[in-house]
This record gives structure tokens, sequence and C-alpha cells, in this order.
């Protein structure tokens, strides 16, 4: 059964790592088609700048995902990492897929489409906020319960105690 599972996913992954250089390899010739042979002007800095570091992506993730097989290639050595996998994977899949949309965008428009590619940097430091958030978040319930207190060491009441005790209806509070 685990073998039938390493297939599967060494068939999708050499399914999405073959489309992907087809639209890459699609994408870059009629970038570079459009600014050798038609005077547009298009300046190769930000496209070297902002498209080498998306090839050494989709290289790298080439490596990690592409099956391996035997010598006689029959047999499946290794099925290659999930390419479907989230975290920093993921966040190389997004970095890839903007910069074709902003080489894309640059083809239709201008160079002024390139400013697209700022929204990498601001979703990085997003993804970083709302981690080191979390982590923090997460770190505060481990005082053993120490900001979970209310004034003078009481628990604070759930919101039922605090409707019955609005009520009248009077309950012990609990210490810490």
């Amino acid at each position: 059964m685990a073998q039938k599972a390493a297939k599967s996913l060494a068939a999708r992954n050499t399914a999405l790592l073959t489309r992907t250089h087809l639209i890459t390899i699609s994408i870059h010739t009629i970038y570079l088609v459009l600014h050798f042979l038609i005077n547009r002007p298009r300046s190769l800095k930000p496209y070297i700048l902002l498209g080498l570091p998306t090839l050494i992506i989709e290289y790298y993730l080439d490596r990690i995902g592409r099956p391996r097989y035997s010598e006689d290639g029959t047999s499946l050595k290794t099925a290659g990492e999930d390419l479907n996998a989230t975290g920093l994977t993921e966040y190389m899949w997004d970095v890839l897929y903007w910069t074709q949309g902003c080489i894309v965008a640059v083809c239709i428009f201008n160079d002024r489409a390139w400013w697209l590619w700022v929204v990498v940097p601001i979703y990085s430091v997003y993804l970083a906020y709302t981690t080191v958030m979390g982590v923090k978040r997460g770190f505060a319930g481990m005082g053993g319960g120490g900001g979970a207190e209310g004034e003078g060491g009481e628990v604070p009441l759930s919101k039922t105690q605090a409707k019955r005790e609005k009520r009248g209806d009077r309950m012990k509070r609990g210490r810490a």
C-alpha cells in the first residue's frame, strides 16, 4: 500500500513540475521576445533581479520533488518530497506564481508592473508577524495560569456565571 502512495506522489510531482517548467519557459520566452524584437521600453535589470530568484526556487523545488528511479528505470527509489506541503514549500510556490504573474503584467503593460512584486516582502512581513504573535500567545498560556486570574487572585467569571450573578444568583468564585 505504501508503494502505491509513493507512486501516486511521484506521478503528481512529475505532472506539477512539468507543467510549471512549461509555463515558466513560455512566460520567459514571451518576455524576452518582446524585449528584443519589439521596441517597447522594457528593462532587463528588474527582470534579472526579480526573475533569477524564482528560477532558483523552481530549481530547488525540482530537486526536492523530482522522483528518483533505479538504474534500470523500472522501480521507484524515492517519490520526492510532497510539493503540496504547507509552510516554506507553499510560500515558495506563492513567490514563483506571483513573479510569473508580474512578468505577464510587464509584458502586457510596461516596466511599472514590476512594482507589483513589492507584495512579496509585505506578505513575508505579515507571515512573520502572525507567526511571532501566535508563538507569543502560545507561550502566554504556559505561565501556570498567571494571566488568567483576575484581581486579588480570583478566577474570572464565565459568561453564564456573570449572567447569574447579575440576576442575583450568587455563586462562589474560585480561588487560584
